[in-house]
């Protein structure tokens, strides 16, 4: 009878074994589906805007900041910066709706959200490997936030931006602490980094049309010193083949994004004519914004200084 009682035992801890292993294994190629759809959709959606011409993580940031949370005034960083400059509204604050709904505001009815992601660790065993072991690999999630324009009852703390908009003919004391990182040579015919210098040329500040273009160039120009080998030592040309230099003037540009939304600086497309090159790079692999605004936001972070840190994942 124990026999007996011993098998049934082992054969229900068997099935339940099996139906664990089941849905374990559909839920991962649930969250591997997801993935790939999450990748696609937002890459689409750059492309999309790129083929008419327009830069989606170009936007005048300047009168009131990066795009940020409300709540805990964190800003949004790397690919959620793009997301939310795709969005039509000019407030930088956003909420989940459960932190509107924590400060008694509501979402309004009829509004919809706009999507951003972050990373999940989940772990994983490689049962490839005789010693099974785990490992941590990142999921790609998303979660929705609200515009602070979309959302009523909302205390007015969390409503108004704090960042003055900055004379426009006026030295950028931000940018300009940023820029003092590395030598820089004025009076050049064209803006460049020179890697076996280790040098940037840019032409003196008079010769450009504003300040803020001049600032925009220079942080460009600052976004590539940070790929010297001596620092973050980017490298794409296995990677990507002949399209590595393209790739790298796209890490380049998106970088100069986020360091003007930092400085509170007009941001202003200046390589328009790599849009093509930009394309092909991005049809040819929907993960290549993905690596390429982790790049920028690494080359962001060395230069202000700022640790890295999760997005938000206030979505619950």
């Amino acid at each position: 009878m124990r026999d007996q009682q011993t098998n049934t035992t082992e054969s229900n801890t068997a099935c339940s074994s099996e139906l664990h292993n089941s849905i374990t294994l559909k839920a991962n190629q649930g969250e591997k589906k997801m993935n790939k759809d999450i990748y696609q959709t937002i890459t689409d959606r750059i492309i999309e805007s790129l083929e008419n011409g327009v830069a989606p993580w170009v936007k005048p940031w300047a009168s009131c900041g990066a795009p940020r949370n409300a709540v805990t005034g964190r800003e949004y960083s790397g690919i959620n910066m793009i997301l939310l400059a795709m969005s039509p509204f000019a407030n930088p604050l956003w909420l989940t709706y459960n932190q509107a709904k924590a400060v008694n505001a509501t979402v309004r009815r009829g509004e919809h959200g706009t999507q951003v992601v972050f990373f999940k660790p989940f772990k994983v065993t490689d049962k490839n490997d005789a010693e099974s072991k785990e490992k941590t690999i990142p999921l790609l999630r998303t979660f929705t936030v609200f515009n602070a324009q979309q959302i009523d009852n909302l205390p007015e703390k969390y409503t108004q931006a704090t960042k003055p908009q900055l004379d426009s003919f006026a030295d950028n004391e931000p940018a300009e602490a940023l820029l003092a990182k590395a030598v820089i040579q004025y009076g050049k015919p064209k803006a460049c980094f020179i890697p076996m210098l280790d040098k940037i040329h840019l032409p003196n500040k008079v010769e450009f049309n504003s300040i803020p273009d001049y600032y925009t160039t220079a942080l460009h120009e600052l976004t590539h010193w940070t790929g010297h080998t001596s620092r973050l030592a980017r490298d794409f040309n296995g990677r990507f083949g002949d399209s590595s230099y393209a790739f790298e003037e796209l890490i380049a540009e998106l970088g100069a994004a986020f360091l003007c939304a930092h400085c509170s600086i007009n941001g202003q497309l200046q390589h328009a004519s790599y849009i093509g090159n930009w394309l092909k790079v991005l049809k040819n692999d929907k993960r290549a914004i993905f690596t390429a605004s982790a790049a920028a936001r690494k080359a962001a972070v060395f230069l202000v200084g700022e640790q890295e840190q999760e997005e938000e994942q206030a979505a619950a």
